[in-house]
């Protein structure tokens, strides 16, 4: 008598290859909230709230990357603005935003991305391409594709 391991049935066998040929720009989001660095603060509050995000992207008016814009630095600006007596309305993205932006290939593999992210404590990774910003990775994004690979044997069948 034959039993059962599971009720899914045999499954198309999945190389090696495949699974680390899944990229980054498999993954990623490209429909992303952007601000400008001349852009007011109290708009980037405004809008981290209203679409639950904790940061986004600056870029030019070529859509190049020259920083990001975080929860952090809004609260920098929240506490500067009470100390100094000042409205939110009077600072720009430009002064605020991060400027020294790690950034992450499109080309990488999910798995190398994963690393990435545990080595460097990054929740997102903005994805240039010919250094515009095409997309942004998080890790989320990362769990996503290691669900879609559910039911891949990670071992080899010796």
């Amino acid at each position: 008598m034959k039993f059962v391991n599971n009720y899914r049935g045999k499954r198309a066998e999945t190389s090696t290859a495949e699974i680390s040929s899944i990229k980054v720009s498999d993954y990623m989001a490209t429909k992303l909230i952007t601000f400008s660095p001349d852009q007011l603060m109290h708009e980037v509050v405004e809008t981290l709230l209203k679409n639950r995000i904790s940061g986004a992207p600056v870029v030019n008016d070529k859509n190049e990357l020259i920083g990001i814009i975080s929860e952090g630095d809004c609260l920098k600006l929240i506490s500067e603005s009470q100390y100094h007596n000042m409205p939110l309305s009077e600072g720009k993205v430009e002064a605020y935003m991060a400027t020294d932006v790690k950034t992450i290939d499109g080309n990488m593999s999910i798995f190398d991305a994963a690393s990435k992210f545990l080595s460097s404590r990054i929740r997102r990774f903005p994805v240039l391409e010919e250094g515009k910003l095409v997309g942004q990775i998080s890790q989320k994004d990362i769990m996503k594709a290691v669900l879609d690979l559910d039911g891949v044997d990670w071992k080899k069948n010796g």
